[in-house]
């Protein structure tokens, strides 16, 4: 135990501040949206199934966005399916966490030059708390990024205020690294507008 079982020898008395008593339960018992986009849903539902168990770290999946703490990116976010990601992530109550699952999600993917119909990162929508890399990231990748959350969700405190964090890059063995924009650009994701590749086109031709 430590200093405390020194301390208390004839008792069971922890002394902790309220906020790590709060944080301690919130990192303990997340809720996720229980909904997928592409491929990578497939291995974030083979890391709830047995063998990976995500119901041993706390980590239950909700089918309502009022009930649910995180949500999983998890996969290729069209133009069409970006509006509707954003409205379920502002259905969501505070203390509210994003997890970008697979280069689809994080950067566009294999569709990031051409693909007309793909947003080129769920970052351009919703802030994002943690980057997982792959295509698609195995379910381990998907489980080091909870405990990534799970360490934020600790170190939050009351008086600066909840959700205006760092976001965490988790680096693929093949070293490659994704591109992450800073906080005060991902807190304006939450007013930005969706902009399609005509208007995209329209700029690039106006800056030539």
């Amino acid at each position: 135990m430590g200093l405390l079982d020194k301390k208390y020898q004839d008792s069971n008395i922890i002394i902790v501040s309220l906020e790590k008593a709060l944080n301690w339960a919130r990192k303990s018992s997340i809720w996720y949206m229980q909904f997928g986009l592409a491929c990578c849903a497939i291995e974030m539902m083979a890391t709830a199934a047995s063998r990976y168990d995500f119901d041993r770290f706390g980590i239950i999946p909700r089918s309502s966005p009022r009930q649910a703490d995180v949500m999983i990116v998890a996969g290729t976010v069209t133009l069409k399916m970006a509006t509707r990601i954003k409205r379920l992530y502002e259905q969501m109550s505070e203390p509210r966490y994003v997890i970008s699952m697979g280069s689809c999600s994080n950067c566009g993917g294999p569709y990031w030059e051409h693909g007309y119909h793909v947003l080129k990162g769920v970052d351009r929508v919703v802030p994002v708390d943690v980057y997982v890399p792959g295509c698609p990231p195995r379910p381990e990748a998907l489980l080091q990024g909870f405990l990534h959350l799970r360490d934020k969700i600790m170190k939050e405190n009351l008086v600066d205020g909840i959700g205006i964090k760092e976001p965490v890059v988790i680096h693929d063995k093949g070293g490659d690294d994704i591109q992450v924009k800073s906080v005060d650009e991902t807190d304006e994701h939450k007013t930005a507008q969706i902009e399609f590749p005509q208007q995209d086109v329209a700029r690039k031709k106006e800056g030539a």
